[in-house]
């Protein structure tokens, strides 16, 4: 088994962006049978050489049902577990600017400030200036910063972890890609300041304030940010895999941090967004700024992204909010129509094999079209 993985620069990569693109490109499953088809396209995901994959879904009324298909492990060949913990990656984002807009509301940060004025001095240098860049670009993915991640080897860092301030370096050794609030480009390192942001306002961890002010009054029990050094995942768990097989299960989630290290399941996740949809979580007023969406370069008619959160046409109508994630050995997304259905599909690799990307999309689309 290869112990290094080929393209190595890929971490915390935006999903939205790699799964959700091909969406509309795969038409969904006939709607009928909800958990066939959903099965069916779970299928099609293990065919394309994805060990395994889940299905989470979880009805208006809160009846959740899953489906599961292939192995959580290629050695033994157990069965893909229930329930499984796995790295929600870029999911992050959303539960991210969750936290960002409710300090909005208690009136401790502005959207349309500059970062400068809350971490005065953080960006600056290769032409990126904080004082041009507000935090609703950083939320957005409006504000031109380099995605630290192309420059991020996955074998160096997989083990050593990392402190925020490095991971903005890395980004800010770059130039700016286009003027602040020109267009969209997703980038991890708008998040990783986001995390920084919060920690000023709060004098807490990302992950305290992500568990105080969301996993807890939600009841989501196996949902949480790990802090660096913590490179397990809870059981149950499938392995996550590399290309080749590569098991990378263990690695530590603050190279992703803010951005993408999120640990939960499906059945949280579902929960999650059903409450941040259905307005729950963040007051009107702010729950209207995360849902106004610029266009973002998905592939998809129609598709937007607004502040850690996207805005995706199904094929049998309607939109659904959500994001996904993929981080080295996991991939998903999840999201929610208000007032309607929650879903999650995830799979235990990343990055995935070629066609893999977009029946995971598919998945997703049947699931919610499914009767």
């Amino acid at each position: 088994m290869r112990k290094s993985l080929p393209g190595k620069k890929i971490i915390a990569v935006g999903s939205l962006v790699a799964l959700l693109a091909a969406t509309t490109a795969t038409p969904a499953l006939a709607v009928t049978g909800s958990h066939h088809d959903v099965d069916r396209a779970l299928k099609t995901l293990v065919q394309d050489g994805v060990p395994g994959a889940q299905a989470t879904v979880t009805s208006a009324s809160g009846r959740t049902w899953s489906e599961r298909e292939g192995v959580g492990n290629v050695e033994t060949q157990a069965p893909f577990p229930h329930g499984p913990k796995f790295r929600a990656a870029s999911v992050t984002k959303t539960f991210v600017a969750v936290v960002v807009l409710q300090l909005v509301a208690e009136g401790k940060v502005r959207l349309d400030t500059p970062i400068d004025r809350y971490l005065p001095g953080l960006v600056r240098g290769n032409g990126n200036d904080g004082t041009r860049i507000t935090v609703r670009q950083l939320l957005q993915h409006t504000s031109g910063l380099y995605n630290y991640v192309r420059d991020l080897d996955i074998d160096a860092w997989r083990h050593r972890g990392a402190e925020p301030e490095e991971l903005v370096a890395i980004g800010l050794a770059h130039p700016p890609e286009f003027e602040p609030g020109a267009k969209w480009s997703y980038s991890n390192t708008n998040y990783v300041i986001a995390g920084m942001l919060i920690e000023k306002l709060t004098g807490r961890s990302v992950s305290t304030e992500i568990r105080s002010r969301i996993a807890k009054p939600l009841g989501l029990r196996d949902t949480y940010l790990p802090l660096r050094g913590d490179e397990s995942l809870p059981l149950p768990h499938a392995r996550g895999y590399a290309p080749g097989l590569v098991d990378f299960t263990e690695l530590d989630p603050s190279a992703a941090g803010a951005s993408g290290g999120l640990v939960s399941t499906g059945e949280d996740l579902n929960r999650f967004y059903g409450a941040l949809v259905d307005g729950r979580l963040l007051p009107r007023p702010q729950l209207a700024e995360m849902q106004r969406t610029v266009p973002a370069n998905l592939g998809i008619p129609g598709a937007g992204y607004g502040l850690g959160i996207g805005s995706v046409p199904l094929s049998c109508g309607g939109t659904f909010w959500g994001h996904g994630g993929n981080l080295v050995g996991f991939s998903n997304i999840s999201g929610a129509v208000p007032h309607g259905k929650r879903v999650n599909v995830m799979a235990n690799m990343d990055p995935l094999p070629e066609g893999a990307s977009a029946h995971l999309a598919a998945a997703v689309d049947t699931a919610f079209c499914a009767r």
